[in-house]
């Protein structure tokens, strides 16, 4: 019988655990037989199971690659879930409130593959609409792991229709489950209304034993035991087998007493062919009201191959010919026989999850479409938040920021922004992982309120600091389809890389706000200074990095990464004030939209730049300091600010040869980062000012001059290219201190106030 372990309040109010039975290691058990395959299954039930069993092992044989042994082991697993308990239509996987089922040990894939092909899941678009055609058929399930299937390696949310997020990197996917979780109890605060219950789905999260060693895994289990997410059930396959062997070369954690000790409500399956003490784990989940649940599930990988099961050659190679007949006689299966699928099964998967899912689907659209006649508005936001479309007027009361030499730091214009932005956009809920006084994230507008355990409303998350878990519950939440934001200092987005990475690979629009953007965050020294991290994330494919120079370009930049529909976005700010520049003399920060745009550009309107000057963020003022100073010396200097390459790169060819002209060789980047790929837009003879070592600890005023980011040496670098493109140096502009030019002069104040407000550069060596 399923084990629950619970936790019992004692007199005044004390705590006291029920400490449940440490988890061992099963017991090793004779290969299973045909008539005892799955306790007290009808013999329908044990077809669909062993036809799960068998796709799974063909698929991988025919492939020549994959991990044969989980599905296996977990088919009566998935069968209980689907057939008995999933609230889900096949024929539209995403309508709003169906139950989620996340396989996070996502190598088994065949498993979730043979599942979505038997209750006959049909396919939907990227514009959200259905298709009519299946979503895995027979053929692909042959072609499992080839060009073009709809079975890749691991699951792909938007390649393949059913699947709910993208896993294989273990850890992620049930990290990612408790974003979902979040996103239902916010979804529900939000809409639902007395008679009206338009969210109250459950999460089912299946996970390995390598999911739970991953830290991202015990990170999200801790939050989501904190909120008390009755909703999330996590299924653990405790197998005790991983690549190298059994668990107990490298994992000996008492599970259970772990979870108890997370806040979670822990149930204990002894066998994972028991269909019967499945379901009451599983019953025992649906009437917890007070905490996230885990089943502890005990299985055999490779469950039934006679000379495979229970090791590691059943986990990530195929079984072989041989194997596959024998454990086909072990199931009472034709040995012979490849991708059978016997009758009545589909049938079977048909009168369960299908027909419960269709009647559940049509009972919601019929209660949504009566909400929408009480509740015209707010059923219009739950239908464009669901296609990730945002509300009329979303960015009306966007502010736009006056001339100031002193400026401010962009994550306080970031600030305001989101606030105004927030105040229209309704669903746009998040926080930062632990940070947000200083990233400036907090919702201030009325009635924003926290998200917290039983007050489930409130649009701040705290994530504490809990940096990777915060990247796969946004992953979560935007599946969801509430628009989320998180928050960190840009140096710690090393933490959260992997899930950043998978939002990309889906294409999701989370949006990351980074903030002390570079050495300018000064006496904190390198350990705190990022300089690898901007070019590491330029170069995730998909993902849209914006580092804003004013606070005008700021607006610009939530105006951009409110529009995405498929893209995340990190927006990289500044602790530091950045002056506000006068755009009646530059030029619009419209511009940003296109991802660089010129500035301010040579005298006369047919003047062609002798050298182009590149700046983003923090380095866009001192690249117009050095234009000063080029100008007032007769050199015909173009300023460009180029806050997104990914933008950028979007744009015609046309556009960026206005931008970049060809034929202007001369160019020097200015950017407090590291320089590596700035060769794309400067060219193999430009300079690129940057990092080339790690910061230092020191003030902003100290650490500026130590690694070179001063009016100086751009004005320098700015010669010396004009020198290489035989251009005569002006000697007035060489010889020029940078303490008696106009431009320093004017640009001082905003220099003095950076230094007061934030602290700038590191480096053990001028770079």
């Amino acid at each position: 019988m399923a084990q629950q372990s619970d936790a019992r309040t004692g007199p005044g109010g004390g705590r006291h655990r029920v400490r449940p039975p440490r988890v061992e290691r099963p017991a090793a058990r004779r290969v299973v037989g045909a008539s005892e395959a799955v306790t007290g299954a009808p013999s329908i039930d044990l077809a669909c199971i062993n036809t799960i069993r068998t796709l799974s092992m063909d698929a991988v044989q025919a492939a020549n690659s994959g991990h044969p042994g989980t599905p296996m082991a977990l088919a009566p697993v998935a069968y209980a879930v689907w057939q008995r308990y999933l609230r889900f239509d096949p024929e539209d996987p995403i309508w709003p409130n169906r139950d989620r089922f996340v396989l996070s040990n996502g190598h088994a894939s065949m498993l979730l593959y043979s599942m979505l092909y038997l209750t006959g899941v049909k396919a939907v678009n990227a514009q959200y609409e259905r298709v009519g055609r299946p979503s895995v058929t027979l053929d692909d399930l042959k072609r499992f792991r080839q060009l073009d299937s709809k079975c890749p390696g691991h699951p792909e949310y938007r390649w393949t229709s059913g699947v709910e997020t993208t896993t294989g990197p273990l850890g992620q996917g049930v990290a990612t489950s408790v974003g979902m979780a979040v996103a239902g109890r916010w979804m529900a605060s939000y809409f639902n209304r007395p008679g009206y219950t338009m969210f109250d789905y459950d999460v089912y999260a299946v996970c390995g034993d390598g999911c739970l060693m991953e830290g991202i895994s015990n990170e999200a289990a801790s939050l989501a035991g904190h909120l008390r997410l009755s909703n999330l059930c996590w299924i653990y396959d405790n197998n005790h087998i991983t690549i190298e062997g059994n668990t107990a070369l490298a994992f000996s954690d008492d599970v259970a007493t772990r979870f108890v000790g997370l806040g979670w409500n822990v149930t204990r399956v002894g066998d994972a062919n028991d269909l019967e003490m499945l379901s009451r784990a599983i019953d025992v989940f649906r009437a917890t009201s007070d905490r996230p649940t885990l089943i502890i599930v005990d299985s055999h990988i490779g469950w039934g191959a006679p000379n495979k099961q229970d090791t590691s050659a059943a986990h990530g190679e195929p079984l072989g010919e041989d194997e596959i007949r024998a454990a086909k006689r072990n199931y009472g299966w034709p040995e012979d026989a490849k991708f059978l699928v016997p009758s009545g099964v589909r049938e079977q998967f048909a009168g369960g999850v299908g027909k419960r899912g269709r009647a559940l689907r049509n009972e919601w659209m019929a209660t949504f479409k009566r909400y929408r006649k009480e509740f015209p508005q707010l059923a219009d936001q739950l239908d464009r938040m669901q296609h990730r479309r945002l509300p009329e007027g979303w960015d009306r009361d966007l502010p736009v920021f006056p001339a100031d030499p002193k400026g401010l730091a962009s994550r306080d214009s970031s600030g305001k922004v989101l606030n105004a932005l927030a105040q229209n956009v309704p669903w746009l809920i998040g926080g930062a992982a632990d940070l947000t006084p200083s990233t400036k994230t907090r919702l201030t507008l009325e009635g924003a309120g926290d998200f917290e355990a039983g007050a489930y409303g409130g649009r701040n998350l705290h994530f504490g600091i809990r940096e990777h878990a915060m990247g796969a519950v946004l992953n979560g939440m935007s599946l969801s389809k509430v628009r989320p934001f998180g928050s960190g200092f840009l140096i710690f987005s090393d933490y959260g890389r992997p899930a950043i990475r998978l939002a990309a690979l889906m294409e999701i629009p989370v949006v990351y706000v980074f903030t002390h953007d570079s050495i300018g965050l000064g006496e904190d020294g390198p350990t705190h200074q990022p300089v690898e991290q901007l070019p590491s994330l330029r170069a995730i494919p998909g993902l849209v990095t914006i580092r804003p120079g004013d606070a005008n370009e700021v607006v610009e930049a939530w105006r951009v990464v409110a529009q995405l529909r498929h893209e995340p976005a990190l927006l990289i700010l500044s602790r530091q004030a950045l002056p506000t520049l006068d755009r009646t003399k530059f030029a619009s920060a419209k511009g940003l939209a296109r991802g660089a745009y010129v500035l301010v550009d040579a005298s006369g309107a047919k003047a062609k730049p002798e050298v182009i000057l590149i700046g983003t963020g923090s380095e866009v003022s001192l690249c117009l300091d050095a234009y000063q100073r080029l100008v007032a010396s007769g050199v015909r200097a173009r300023v460009v600010s180029m806050p997104s390459w990914e933008l950028f790169e979007r744009q015609t060819q046309r556009y960026r040869d206005t931008v970049l002209p060809p034929e202007v060789t001369a160019r020097v980047s200015v950017e407090q980062a590291s320089t590596f790929g700035w060769e794309r837009w400067v060219g193999s003879t430009g300079a690129a000012i940057g990092m080339r070592t790690f910061g230092a600890s020191a003030p902003i005023k100290d650490l500026v001059r130590k690694f070179g980011f001063t009016v100086d040496a751009v004005v320098a670098a700015a010669l010396k290219q004009l020198g290489r493109a035989g251009r005569a140096v002006p000697a007035k502009a060489a010889r020029r201190p940078a303490s008696k030019g106009p431009a320093t002069k004017k640009a001082a104040p905003a220099r003095k106030a950076s230094a007061a407000q934030g602290r700038a550069t590191g480096g053990r060596r001028r770079s």
